[in-house]
């Protein structure tokens, strides 16, 4: 089984990060190929940054389905794109956000997200109202990082992301804690101990999920909204992204 997991920023550090965390849960005989696309943001903290990562995600996925990929993972938080990828993948796509926030609800039946900039705190809500985890989701706690502080030696981000959690353990009163960031999956079993509570990282959550799927055999429905795009041309930079064919086996 190969997963393609696709860190939407362009941040190579973050993505060998992430493609580690993934290998240490993935089961044998999973292959993990962890991608950053050639195109995008060094970071993602914003509407604008999710929408400019969307092109290289399916930039990705188009080259995933050229290699035989049998399931794919996108890890930001903000799970940019996730429709559209699914839309051009046979198999399944998973988002983090999502992920986490289902695994979190069948392990209690409340959880705080911990992120990075306040301002991203309304994306994770939608998110949550989206995905039908909004009963489950007592806060989204913002610790005032820039996503990039994760990656820099010598910084106090792990200190400052394990008070706010502490902070949501004690004051939320929940049963388990989500980060709300990929840069944060190496994070997740180090607070878990410290704090003596569940912590919920979407990275892995995403790969356990996606082997499921794809040994239970279930791909991207393919009948309704999420049948592969119109074959039609774009222009400009988006020329490349021009479907003259819908891939065989559709």
């Amino acid at each position: 089984m190969k997963i393609k997991i696709i860190n939407p920023n362009t941040t190579w550090s973050m993505t060998e990060k992430i493609g580690d965390c993934a290998r240490r849960v993935a089961a044998a005989g999973t292959e993990i190929v962890a991608v950053s696309p050639s195109m995008g943001p060094a970071s993602i903290e914003s509407h604008y940054d999710e929408a400019l990562s969307v092109p290289g995600i399916l930039d990705e996925i188009r080259t995933g389905e050229a290699s035989s990929v049998d399931a794919y993972v996108i890890a930001c938080f903000g799970d940019p794109g996730l429709y559209a990828a699914r839309e051009a993948a046979r198999g399944p796509v998973i988002g983090i956000a999502e992920a986490a926030m289902h695994a979190a609800s069948l392990i209690g039946n409340s959880f705080s997200v911990v992120t990075t900039l306040e301002r991203t705190c309304g994306i994770a809500w939608h998110l949550a109202e989206m995905y039908g985890m909004r009963r489950f989701c007592r806060k989204v706690r913002a610790c005032e990082l820039n996503v990039l502080d994760l990656e820099q030696p010598g910084s106090d981000a792990y200190r400052i992301i394990l008070a706010e959690c502490r902070q949501a353990m004690q004051q939320d009163k929940v049963d388990s804690i989500v980060l709300g960031c990929a840069g944060m999956t190496d994070l997740c079993k180090k607070i878990e101990s410290e704090l003596g509570i569940a912590v919920v990282d979407g990275v892995t959550a995403a790969v356990k999920l996606a082997e499921s799927l794809v040994q239970l055999g279930l791909k991207t429905g393919k009948r309704r909204d999420l049948a592969f795009p119109l074959p039609k041309p774009y222009t400009g930079l988006l020329e490349d992204f021009s479907r003259d064919r819908v891939p065989a086996g559709s």
